[in-house]
């Protein structure tokens, strides 16, 4: 490896590093991001000719321009998304909207609780997405569990039931859908083939979560009263819960009508949902209520959580320059030889690695790296193929940074990455490994390998 290649990737393990000991550091996890970015990026430009192609020629500092907005302009969309996404259901949620879905998850009993939020959050990821799932699960948990202890659980189990529903669904992760797009899996086989490994996935942490909860959650959570909005009439406000859920489930059908990106379609239903709401308050404001501006978009657009938007920019900005000097060609590449194209192995340390850098450029180079076949572990709905989408999507849970769901979750609920590794990691390793057992008995039952 060239000695500017390693400074890059010493830089990044340095950067990462100090992420995981933010807990120890008290320095914010985005801002070292930022740094990072900064870091790899001016030294990629000490000699960037050495990574472009030689058609380039003296023109470096146009191509290198290129590759940074080609790249900003895919993390902006991930940004994009997930700005729009928080918007809207912190306005469904300031309004009164998930209050019901609350009253149908309410149970006295810890461990039943537990249980519906798992496959809540498994079924909803696979319609929606991983990261739009735990946002809304997160919102619906702050009205039923008062006690942080409990509720750090019930969020760790949301990020992998969330990853894990993900999984099998040909719109429910940003990798499925690469996979889906590419032509490399089919809707039908991959629900057909992963369902079973995903639910597994789930279930095994989630039975393991529920040995740490006992008893009933407080009476004071238990029995509290439905929250109502003084600004909104009852029938408005489940105006405003269908369009922003019925929205969010929407966006997946847009994408697939307009062939649009997914952001492209959450601004639409948050656009929808702003005059909407802005029509609601004025009328208020005409005479027909009090009227104030405390749950207008405006407002909650001001109350964003600026800080993990800017910690995805670091991140995924960062790992884009680790792509663009080779480095995760080079890894697949080298994993491809050490396993001797032991499928289950090479994707397995995929999935393990996608818990350590994001797992979209890791699928991409996947995909880039080894070819499609008429026939075989290669072929459309081959084992290869299976195998990458199930453990790219659900190895992110092992650690709390390794997909969108967690860095979300950190950033709501304030989960540190060292407790999150100490006290679940092992469940979610353990859940990942018992799903791709699970994929290895159905291959063998039903193909004989």
């Amino acid at each position: 490896m060239p000695a500017l290649t390693l400074a890059i990737v010493i830089a990044f393990c340095v950067g990462y590093l100090f992420i995981a000991i933010e807990s120890v550091t008290r320095v914010n996890k985005a801002a070292v991001a930022l740094l990072m970015l900064v870091v790899t990026w001016t030294l990629f430009m000490v000699n960037p000719a050495a990574y472009l192609p030689a058609s380039v020629g003296g023109d470096v500092a146009s191509a290198v321009g290129e590759i940074i907005e080609r790249h900003l302009g895919a993390t902006a969309t991930t940004l994009f998304f997930l700005m729009g996404a928080m918007t809207i259901v912190e306005l469904v949620d300031r309004n009164g909207g998930f209050n019901f879905v609350r009253d149908v998850m309410r149970t006295h009993s810890k461990r039943a609780l537990l249980w519906r939020i798992a496959f809540v959050t498994f079924f909803l990821s696979a319609i929606l997405d991983n990261l739009t799932t735990s946002i809304v699960m997160i919102m619906i948990l702050r009205k039923l569990v008062s006690e942080r202890q409990d509720r750090v659980v019930y969020a760790s189990l949301v990020i992998i039931a969330a990853n894990s529903g993900g999984a099998f669904s040909p719109i429910g992760d940003v990798t499925t859908i690469m996979l889906w797009n590419k032509g490399v899996i089919t809707a039908l086989g991959v629900v057909a083939w992963l369902l079973i490994p995903s639910l597994v996935s789930m279930m095994l942490p989630a039975y393991v979560l529920s040995l740490s909860l006992q008893g009933n959650l407080g009476q004071a959570i238990t029995q509290a009263p439905v929250e109502q909005s003084n600004e909104l009439t009852a029938t408005q406000r489940k105006v405003i819960f269908f369009l922003g859920v019925g929205g969010l489930i929407f966006v997946p059908v847009f994408k697939s009508v307009t062939h649009l990106p997914p952001f492209v379609g959450i601004l639409l239903v948050l656009g929808v949902l702003w005059t909407v709401t802005e029509v609601f308050y004025s009328r208020q404001e005409n005479g027909e209520g009090n009227g104030t501006v405390r749950n207008r978009v405006s407002q909650i657009l001001s109350r964003i959580d600026m800080s993990t938007i800017l910690f995805f920019l670091g991140i995924l900005m960062a790992v884009a320059c680790l792509q663009t000097v080779g480095v995760l060609t080079m890894l697949g590449d080298g994993l491809n030889n050490i396993f001797n194209g032991n499928h289950y192995l090479t994707t397995g340390i995929i999935g393990m690695l996608s818990s350590i850098v994001d797992n979209v450029p890791l699928v991409a180079g996947c995909m880039g790296m080894y070819p499609v076949t008429a026939v075989g572990d290669m072929a459309v709905d081959g084992i290869f193929w299976h195998l990458l989408a199930y453990c790219a999507g659900v190895g992110g849970s092992m650690l709390i940074i390794g997909s969108a769901a967690g860095v979300v979750v950190m950033g709501l609920e304030k989960i540190s990455f060292g407790w999150y590794m100490r006290h679940i990691s092992w469940i979610a390793f353990a859940g990942y490994l018992a799903g791709m057992l699970c994929y290895w008995a159905e291959r063998s039952l039903t193909l004989g390998y």
